[in-house]
């Protein structure tokens, strides 16, 4: 039998699609170390076991599936009819048996990666609509998902951390995450500082500015709110000062 690989040949998509499958892998790594009963502890997020987290994972596969399913077809599929809906599904998921949400995210990632890999070149190009109402190329769920995945892998609190992501995506992350506090105003008089890379964002009008600074890792988990070792502020601003993270975190 011959080996099916993608459709596409554009060099920075495959790329793309090899981070976010590393990403997979690498949530699948941290799921599988947990024992079953270890599923019930909690995670990083507040208010969600490990169970939430591996729920969402899998059915934020098969609402990215359909989008895929979208740029193929042209007939529209919503990831979700509506965030209600989302979150009644995740809280459904978190009660699944052990075995059952383990397969939920093995089956679910398999499906993305098929509806991913035999995607047709020119279809990548066509439009989709996110839960926030986004208008987007299909080129764009891959970044969706792997943001998902190497985030939530952190998340599981089973010894991931933020600096076993891949800087690429650690910095598109702080991209997304500080372009989101200045669409919304909420990044007034703050700069951040990346001290192991020259990087900087935030308020550069500011005569006086609060500027928080420290390695891309610890920056981008201060960003995401959880948790600001190895971040220092200076004009004595709390840390715990973080706008607030957009949706999607």
């Amino acid at each position: 039998m011959v080996a099916r690989h993608d459709q596409t040949t554009d060099p920075e998509l495959l790329a793309a699609l090899l981070q976010a499958r590393r990403g997979t892998a690498f949530f699948a790594r941290k799921l599988n170390e947990l024992s079953d009963a270890e599923l019930d502890g909690d995670s990083l997020l507040p208010g969600w076991t490990r169970r939430h987290i591996t729920a969402h994972i899998g059915y934020n596969a098969r609402a990215i599936a359909r989008l895929i399913e979208w740029a193929a077809t042209g007939v529209e599929s919503p990831m979700y009819p509506s965030t209600a809906v989302r979150d009644h599904e995740i809280d459904f998921g978190a009660t699944l048996s052990p075995i059952a949400l383990r397969n939920l995210f093995d089956h679910s990632a398999v499906h993305l990666n098929v509806e991913w890999r035999d995607l047709l070149e020119d279809a990548w190009r066509h439009k989709v609509r996110t839960i926030q109402g986004r208008e987007v190329p299909a080129t764009e769920t891959v970044w969706m998902r792997s943001r998902e995945v190497w985030m939530h892998a952190v998340d599981l609190a089973n010894g991931a951390a933020f600096g076993d992501i891949p800087v690429p995506v650690l910095e598109r992350l702080l991209r997304d995450i500080t372009g989101a506090w200045q669409a919304r105003g909420t990044d007034e008089g703050l700069v951040v500082k990346v001290t192991d890379r020259d990087l900087t964002f935030g308020d550069s009008t500011s005569a006086s500015p609060t500027v928080v600074s420290g390695s891309l890792a610890a920056v981008v988990e201060w960003a995401a709110g959880r948790g600001s070792g190895g971040v220092t502020a200076e004009n004595g601003a709390a840390l715990g000062q973080v706008p607030a993270a957009p949706k999607w975190i």
